[in-house]
């Protein structure tokens, strides 16, 4: 195949890039599907658009610095490849293209402060919830600094609770089904430790021993969907080492972190670790996954009838293709109507680090889906992303609407308890 694209400076990534690239065909199927076209209403704001301008600095054709901010704009929520007919994935162009022009750009001193704070907090808990801590004691000072800044405190809990360390090993309910080990996450153990402990709860009622080893750390997934992809290799080689192989599958209860990890075979391709990343990718699944292919065991009724919105994390619905079986976890539980919401495809403006380095587009969408939310009648809106979470919680207490926001392991784990 001939590349109009120069492959031999892109590295391993470089066909799939090229590819990504050639099989756009400029349709504009994309375009109804893109949250910033749809707010900003600009083609270079859209996936066609970017296609086109990363195709020209890739070819020396634009000049890097001109079209950057386009690329900075995007969320990176993949709904475009759920929408595109001609197959074309755009994360195996997007993510490498970040990491290639990452280090040859000069941002401004804010934008450098605020990616250094991000990639020396969020991905150690310990840092992260010392960083939430001192963040809200600024907060009454937020309305005097710059914008990003003054996202993060917005974002940030009123109370951080202690980190509880996780057990290394809980054994099964009743006769054993399978065997995992957790992925316990970064930003999540601090935001809402909750989480893992309902993950723990529901699959070790399911018949499943859980191991969740100590070495482990963050994945890598927000350092590589910001273009920092030596950051984000490191990471993952971490827990190359610190997961077993002799388990069923790898657990991830964060849609972002499970997203990140199914990038790993282009992330590490052409080096040493490319079979290992492979395989480690490989043994991942999402919780809602894992559950609906064990088969779940029925969870008892909820003591009063429930209405429930549900809301499509990108990283889930899009780059995962998970969709039906959350809904069908939640289906399950007696008691429980879900509802589906108005433009619920589209992203609520959370996207890893987006709502911190892109606050007002960020704010448009967040308000967004929190206005939809409300609207369903909900009593509650259920989820699989801990960054949708923060993100939603958030826009519905700026309405004045504030209402319970759970993940779907949550509210399944309630079910449970109610026996």
């Amino acid at each position: 195949m001939q590349h109009a694209i120069e492959l031999t400076p892109l590295g391993p990534q470089g066909p799939a890039m090229a590819e990504a690239v050639e099989k756009c065909v400029h349709c504009g199927f994309c375009l109804s599907a893109c949250p910033t076209y749809k707010v900003l209403g600009e083609e270079m704001d859209s996936p066609r658009g970017r296609i086109y301008l990363m195709k020209g600095a890739l070819e020396n054709e634009l000049a890097v610095d001109e079209m950057l901010p386009y690329v900075d704009r995007c969320l990176g929520c993949m709904a475009c490849v759920t929408a595109c007919p001609s197959g074309v994935e755009y994360g195996d162009l997007l993510a490498p293209f970040r990491a290639h022009t990452e280090p040859k750009r000069t941002r401004p001193i804010l934008d450098r402060v605020a990616r250094t704070l991000i990639n020396q907090t969020l991905p150690y808990p310990k840092l992260f919830r010392a960083a939430s801590l001192t963040g809200n004691l600024a907060k009454p000072l937020a309305r005097f600094m710059p914008r990003q800044f003054a996202a993060m405190l917005d974002l940030l809990p009123e109370e951080a609770p202690p980190l509880t360390p996780l057990p290394a090993l809980i054994p099964a309910i009743g006769p054993r089904r399978a065997r995992v080990a957790l992925l316990a996450g970064c930003v999540q153990q601090v935001l809402a430790p909750s989480i893992n402990q309902a993950t723990i709860e529901v699959l070790t009622r399911n018949g499943v021993e859980v191991l969740i080893p100590p070495a482990q750390g963050c994945c890598g997934s927000l350092a590589l969907h910001t273009g920092e992809a030596r950051l984000a290799r490191s990471l993952a080689r971490r827990n190359f080492t610190a997961f077993p192989t002799d388990i069923d599958a790898i657990i991830t209860n964060a849609a972002g972190c499970g997203s990140g990890i199914h990038e790993y075979a282009l992330l590490f391709a052409g080096t040493a670790e490319e079979e290992r990343a492979k395989s480690f990718a490989a043994k991942a699944r999402d919780i809602s996954l894992f559950l609906d292919e064990l088969g779940l065991i029925p969870p008892p009724a909820l003591p009063t009838p429930l209405t429930v919105a549900y809301h499509d994390a990108c990283h889930l619905a899009h780059a995962q293709r998970v969709t039906q079986p959350p809904r069908r976890l939640l289906a399950a539980i007696p008691n429980v109507t879900v509802r589906e919401l108005y433009e619920g495809d589209l992203c609520c403006g959370s996207a890893g680090t987006y709502n911190l380095e892109q606050p007002e587009i960020a704010q448009q969408l967040g308000q967004r889906k929190a206005n939809n939310i409300v609207a369903s009648g909900a009593d509650m809106v259920v989820m699989g992303n801990i960054g949708c979470m923060t993100q939603i919680r958030t826009h519905l207490a700026h309405l004045g609407q504030p209402m319970p926001v759970l993940h779907t392991i949550e509210l399944l784990a309630q079910a449970y308890a109610a026996a």
